[in-house]
């Protein structure tokens, strides 16, 4: 049996040991799955992000794109001039005034000649200007100044690796290469370089993801074919030419020009501006003229403020418009301060939960260890890295301690449950088999018990049926015999059966009122040949005892069994007197049973109470008995919600004492 149950033990620990180690596993597997999942929202704030700034960027060129190619000049001439009008009115560029207008910056156009046009010219030449003006001009200047030492190289190609062009000759470009080309530019080497460096050095390199904004990029766009009337082309074409710049100084000069919208001159002050020309006709005035536009070009330009740009160069965006043989460029430098606060805003607007952000040139983005998502966000000529962080970066790592410490306690808790289940099992297991062995014990017992007194009367029956006794004092010496063996018999059969009924829950007691010095009396007579027979002497002691309820059989059996105990016990003992003493106690009865045998060892007191418990081993032991006898007396005891204890006597001997609830139920 032990054996199995070691089977059994190694299996449920096998078993607990196997789901510990997987549910282990999967902590390990939900941490992975909360940095995914965490990794996945990084992901999407980062799309969100990328989708918003690319609408911006989406309705900022298309309004860039839609504006009309005469918002370049200074000032220009409306398309709804009436057919036939002889002087034609002037009105002030809406680009004037200020240098930028959203992401656009310092609008410019340049001439066939190589001019540059832009719609702030005005100021420019002013001599004295108002405070306003003058750092306006200031600005303006510092524009100019940087298209013509900037821009202007790298479109003639005297930088290093720039594509060379005669965008300046009236015949167009004479190295044929269309205006297209100007896409070269949109990604130069050190940008190439940096993007590079951003997701092979970084160790977040796993965590970064390019999210691609084509927005400013010419790629999908349409060029757009306008027709005009041919006289307001060529009079909006005359703005740009030194003469009709030094004519706009004197009309600015002399306050004949307006500067807001919708500003018109009168006719004489026209006259100013325009040479004389024929007076249209009916079939020159009909004619139009194809004026097309191409998309925007993003354009890096090496300089001075390249450091400082986030694109390692400024950024032009520039589209070629044809009038016919005449060809020019307009653009406008990307405002890189206004587009990072697009990205910001954007970023702050759709930061979930627990994220920060922080905005870094490719180039710085490497080594950023606190950086739980890169965003690139790539315009085509550049990328700049949205850096997404955790507000507490240990969250993740608080959760899943957390979680393991429910893990640990719950195991800590099955374990020791596991555990006691086991020892409770072996301990049943234990007791299982010490019951089997005191009921084989009882039974080899009882078959000796039974065996002995049949055995005697049987001889005794037969000797006497023979006629083989011929004295009548040794018949009446057998007939003796016989009725004590008979009621030794009967005792055990009594045992057994107020055994099993009591395991059962079938005995009945019958409480009733009486004087239990007289049953005690009673057993005592009916034991005291019995206890002669075996060399013993039994003497009562009663004490003044009231009236009280008691079941009759039960206290006799009670009595009994104690006496029958202390006679089998004390066989050596040089004292074989027997003393039996009633007394009262408050609210109990009590009966005492004292011998003068070896007594009971104190570490025996309570087993010997046990079903079946016997203090020899059944292999050793010299007195007879079932093991039943104490039992019954404490169940009886029990059922008179009384007690029962032993008392060890000096030199040699015990009393047993129980006491009986005497109140009258």
């Amino acid at each position: 049996m032990y054996r199995r149950l070691v089977i059994l033990s190694v299996i449920i620990l096998g078993a607990v040991c196997g789901l510990a180690w997987m549910g282990y596993h999967s902590i390990r597997i939900r941490a992975q799955g909360m940095e995914g999942t965490r990794l996945g929202e990084f992901a999407a704030v980062a799309e969100q992000v990328r989708q918003d700034v690319k609408r911006k960027l989406d309705e900022f060129m298309q309004t860039e794109q839609n504006r009309a190619y005469t918002d370049y000049q200074y000032y220009y001439v409306p398309e709804n001039v009436a057919p036939g009008q002889q002087q034609m009115p002037v009105l002030r560029s809406p680009l004037g005034g200020r240098l930028d207008h959203g992401l656009a910056y310092g609008n410019f156009q340049i001439e066939p000649d190589g001019t540059i046009t832009t719609p702030n010219d005005e100021f420019e030449q002013r001599q004295a200007v108002a405070s306003f003006d003058s750092e306006l001009r200031d600005e303006s200047l510092a524009n100019r100044f940087n298209i013509e030492n900037n821009l202007l190289p790298v479109l003639n190609g005297t930088v290093p690796g720039s594509l060379k062009m005669n965008l300046y000759a009236l015949g167009g470009y004479s190295s044929g290469i269309p205006p297209q080309s100007l896409e070269r530019f949109g990604a130069g080497e050190e940008t190439g370089r940096n993007v590079a460096d951003a997701k092979g050095k970084s160790p977040q390199s796993q965590r970064a993801k390019d999210f691609p904004i084509e927005s400013l990029q010419s790629q999908g766009k349409k060029t757009q074919v306008i027709e005009q009337r041919r006289s307001v082309v060529e009079r909006n074409l005359g703005s740009g030419s030194p003469e009709r710049q030094q004519t706009i100084q004197e009309g600015t000069a002399q306050g004949t020009i307006q500067t807001q919208p919708p500003p018109t001159v009168q006719r004489e002050q026209v006259a100013q501006f325009y040479d004389s020309r024929p007076a249209p006709t009916e079939e020159n005035q009909a004619e139009t003229v194809q004026v097309r536009i191409e998309p925007f070009v993003p354009l890096v330009v090496p300089g001075e403020q390249a450091g400082q740009s986030i694109f390692d160069g400024q950024v032009f965006l520039l589209r070629h418009v044809q009038i016919e043989d005449k060809h020019f460029l307009q653009g406008f430098a990307l405002n890189e301060k206004k587009l990072i606060e697009e990205v910001e805003e954007s970023a702050s607007r759709l930061m979930r939960r627990g994220m920060s952000f922080e905005l870094a040139r490719p180039g710085h983005a490497a080594g950023k260890n606190d950086v739980a998502y890169a965003a690139i966000l790539g315009f085509g000529f550049g990328d700049l890295v949205l850096n997404l962080k955790e507000v507490d970066p240990h969250w993740i790592g608080k959760q899943i301690n957390h979680l393991r410490l429910w893990y640990f306690s719950t195991v800590a808790v099955v374990l020791l449950a596991v555990t006691l289940g086991l020892v409770s099992l072996w301990c049943n297991a234990a007791a299982q088999i010490r019951l089997a062995r005191k009921k084989d014990d009882f039974i080899s017992a009882v078959s000796h018990e039974l065996r002995t007194p049949l055995t005697s009367i049987r001889m005794y029956a037969e000797m006497l049926e023979k006629r083989w006794v011929k004295s009548q004092d040794k018949a009446a010496e057998y007939y003796g015999s016989m009725r004590q063996e008979s009621e030794r018999l009967s005792r055990l059969v009594e045992n057994v059966l107020d055994f099993s009924r009591i395991q059962r829950g079938q005995k009945k007691y019958a409480f009733n009122v009486g004087d239990i010095n007289e049953c005690v009396a009673r057993v005592v007579a009916m034991m005291a040949p019995y206890a002669m027979e075996k060399g013993f002497s039994i003497k009562t002691e009663p004490g003044a005892i009231a009236l009280s309820a008691f079941d009759n059989d039960a206290v006799t059996q009670i009595v009994v069994n104690l006496l029958d105990n202390a006679i089998k016990y004390a066989r050596d003992a040089e004292d074989r007197t027997i003393a039996v003493r009633t007394r009262s106690d408050g609210p109990f009865v009590l009966i005492e049973v004292e011998d003068h045998g070896p007594g009971v060892p104190a570490r025996q007191r309570k087993k010997i109470f046990e079903a079946f418990y016997r203090v020899e081993a059944e292999a050793t032991r010299e007195t007879t008995g079932t093991g039943l006898g104490l039992a019954l007396v404490k169940k009886f005891v029990e059922a008179h919600d009384g007690f029962v204890e032993i008392i060890n006597v000096r030199p040699t001997g015990a009393i047993f004492r129980v006491g009986l609830d005497a109140r009258i139920r």
